[in-house]
């Protein structure tokens, strides 16, 4: 299968590390124009060399806080107005911090509901008219596999990855006479940073070592090892095509064969 995006403009969010970077990569390498979307002006800047160029691909990015989605939201709609339509979007941005769901903070859920869903919505409102006049759009979202079953000690991301995940049901539904899809990919443990510090917060909660944490992690997989980032951007990349343009409103699971359901 030859996946050709040439042509094609994505909006990639939380694009300077792990798996949002991974999937900016596999974009342009397939022909797209590729909008990085991060906090981080001079990590934005050194991103964008990795990206490739051989299609006359022509690649920018945005600096934007996911924390401030007032700021979010007047980025996004300055650069629609003055830019492309975009026909891609991908929402990634990392997991709200570990910890039971019993003792979080009434801020911890209302700042992840606004980094998650909040400014997913507000990425997905300024693209879409674009992507209805073009009659064809992707909108990806970078979730959890929590959305299938609660991980232990991640309260707060159970919580807010369902809402994200609903959202987008709700949203595949109205929007498929567009040519417009909207899908998830649920990421089982996959070496991140983000990866790294739950090995180190189950490590320091049990009071063993990180690589017995580690280990007891790699025991639940049943493929042995941990994801790498590039296998979530494949997926990534397919949902992308045209090729995959009566796939919607679904839960990819991404995991090494790790959740315990369908």
């Amino acid at each position: 299968m030859n996946i050709d995006l040439t042509g094609k403009h994505a909006l990639v969010c939380g694009s300077t590390k792990g798996i949002g970077k991974a999937i900016a990569i596999q974009l342009a390498l397939s022909g797209a124009s590729v909008t990085l979307l991060a906090r981080n002006k001079s990590i934005l800047v050194g991103s964008i060399k990795d990206l490739d160029t051989s299609k006359g691909q022509k690649h920018d990015y945005l600096v934007a806080d996911f924390s401030k989605p007032s700021h979010l939201k007047d980025v996004i709609n300055t650069y629609i107005l003055k830019q492309k339509k975009v026909h891609i979007l991908v929402n990634n941005t990392g997991g709200p911090p570990p910890g039971n769901v019993s003792m979080a903070d009434l801020d911890e859920f209302s700042n992840a509901f606004n980094a998650h869903l909040i400014c997913n919505h507000i990425l997905a409102q300024a693209v879409i008219q674009g992507m209805k006049s073009e009659n064809y759009g992707r909108i990806i979202n970078i979730i959890s596999t929590s959305v299938k079953i609660p991980l232990k000690g991640l309260g707060v991301s159970n919580t807010i990855r369902g809402a994200v995940a609903n959202w987008s049901k709700t949203l595949a539904n109205e929007l498929a006479p567009f040519g417009i899809t909207v899908n998830n990919i649920l990421p089982g443990a996959t070496k991140t940073e983000r990866l790294t510090g739950i090995i180190t917060n189950k490590a320091e909660k049990s009071g063993k070592s990180e690589a017995d944490a580690e280990a007891e992690m790699l025991h639940e997989i049943p493929a042995g090892r941990f994801g790498k980032p590039e296998e979530l951007a494949y997926a990534a990349t397919f949902l992308a095509s045209p090729q995959a343009s009566y796939i919607t409103g679904t839960n990819l699971v991404i995991d090494g064969g790790r959740t315990g359901s369908l």
